[in-house]
């Protein structure tokens, strides 16, 4: 093995070349003069490091799958991160702490992210892929809690969640099959599901209006029914899938139900399963609205291995809906709704957000809606990078994981160059991410 000379250079060897398709996505939006315009309480109305400089700098970290506050000391005398994200002056981490604390205090940074974060989704015409029901387009809009392990720490707002870690419990909205992150609510650990869902759900309604003139399809788990939901989803023309919660219900019954009105279907020697659906009426305003519960009856004999059971087992799953397609179809789109756990595990483990950097529970808040945001912006360039076959990866894929995204576009070797009055990145010509990434920048320029 040849051993190396490890020597220094004043050379600018940038590790972080995509940065600089942040920085044009991030020059589409209005955030930095939003947040400029805003005069925080207790800070100048022109700090020596602007708002502006400081949310860039903020997403910077995150699109590089960083959170830690300290990080952004590497980035202070880094000539490219400025150029790239087109930032006056880099924060010091004390700064950067600062100011998010201050800004955590008012809601108006949340509303912007949250506002700038869909009409950059909106302006760079992403696409927004629709599931199917018997021939017709529906938009999935995915609601769910994910717990955030926050255990052995004494931050404010850490609960015991419902996975039986302590940690906080967030709401997130996804919508289309890309999972683009609609909106998100930060919750402490041990609050229900369903509290705030109501309000939770009409502010998603209003933000996938939005980015879409097609018809919404909102799935939820069995946590989230109650009657409260189904009323905002029928007074506003949303279709829905909502797992029912059986509380008290036997499956002994469901299977005297199931029997009566459902269809049998014999899978393999000792499997039944009955599938159907009830009308049910629902009262909103003086009129009465028809949905259906959609069932499903597992009854086994024999097990798979071909053990006969001396007392047969039974199982049963119920569904809320207004979608008049069958009942298999109904739980293929609800199945689908797990796919919203990948989107999860993306948040919390790829942008390094599970263990929320501050010890303060409004800041955590606010660093969660930078963490939606940067994750919105590394879909964008995720799926933007599916539209050719020019990446290695010569998987067929309909998603690009933000894994993926920071791996290969976000963190690509370059080397920074300053001639003929032009800021050049020169990259390896035998790596095999140069293609796309040219592509990527000139694609949001």
């Amino acid at each position: 093995m040849k051993k190396f000379v490890i020597e220094p250079t004043k050379e600018r060897i940038v590790a972080q070349a995509g940065l600089a398709i942040v920085g044009n996505l991030l020059n589409q939006t209005n955030l930095v003069s939003r947040l400029n315009a805003y005069k925080l309480p207790d800070i100048s109305r022109y700090p020596a490091c602007s708002n502006g400089d400081v949310a860039k700098s903020y997403i910077g970290l995150l699109c590089q799958g960083k959170s830690d506050y300290d990080n952004i000391e590497t980035f202070r005398d880094d000539a490219f991160f400025a150029l790239a994200l087109d930032i006056q002056r880099v924060p010091s981490s004390p700064t950067l702490r600062q100011r998010l604390d201050q800004a955590a205090l008012v809601e108006k940074w949340k509303t912007i992210l949250h506002e700038e974060s869909l009409d950059l989704i909106r302006h760079t015409n992403a696409e927004i892929s629709p599931v199917y029901a018997k021939d017709k387009p529906y938009i999935p809009v995915d609601l769910d809690v994910s717990p955030f392990d926050n255990s052995k720490t004494k931050k404010e707002g850490v609960e015991r969640t419902y996975k039986g870690c302590d940690g906080y419990a967030p709401m997130f909205a996804y919508m289309g099959q890309e999972g683009y992150c609609l909106h998100v609510e930060m919750r402490k650990g041990s609050v229900h599901c369903q509290k705030g869902t109501p309000n939770f759900i009409q502010e998603t309604i209003q933000s996938a209006r939005k980015l879409t003139d097609q018809p919404l399809l909102f799935r939820l788990d069995s946590g989230n029914d109650s009657r409260d939901n189904l009323i905002i989803l029928l007074e506003n023309h949303a279709s829905f899938i909502i797992k029912r919660n059986p509380r008290k219900e036997k499956a002994e019954d469901w299977l005297y139900i199931a029997r009566k009105y459902g269809i049998c279907c014999e899978e393999r020697e000792g499997k039944k399963v009955y599938l159907g659906s009830l009308p049910e009426t629902i009262q909103i305003k003086d009129q009465e609205r028809s949905i259906r519960k959609v069932f499903k009856v597992t009854e086994r004999t024999i097990s798979r291995d071909g053990q006969i059971f001396l007392i047969p087992e039974y199982e049963f799953e119920t569904y809320w809906t207004d979608l008049e397609v069958p009942p298999h179809v109904v739980i293929s789109l609800y199945h689908n709704h797990g796919t919203c756990e990948q989107f999860h595990s993306e948040i919390k483990s790829e942008l390094d957000l599970e263990r929320l950097p501050s010890g303060k529970y409004e800041t955590n808040g606010l660093v969660l809606h930078f963490g939606v945001f940067a994750y919105n912006l590394l879909r964008l360039i995720g799926q933007e990078s599916l539209k050719k076959q020019d990446t290695p990866l010569k998987k067929k894929t309909t998603r690009r994981r933000i894994r993926t995204v920071i791996q290969n576009m976000i963190t690509l070797a370059s080397k920074l160059v300053f001639r003929g009055r032009q800021w050049k990145l020169k990259v390896a010509e035998t790596n095999k991410w140069l293609p796309v990434f040219t592509r990527l920048y000139q694609a949001f320029y």
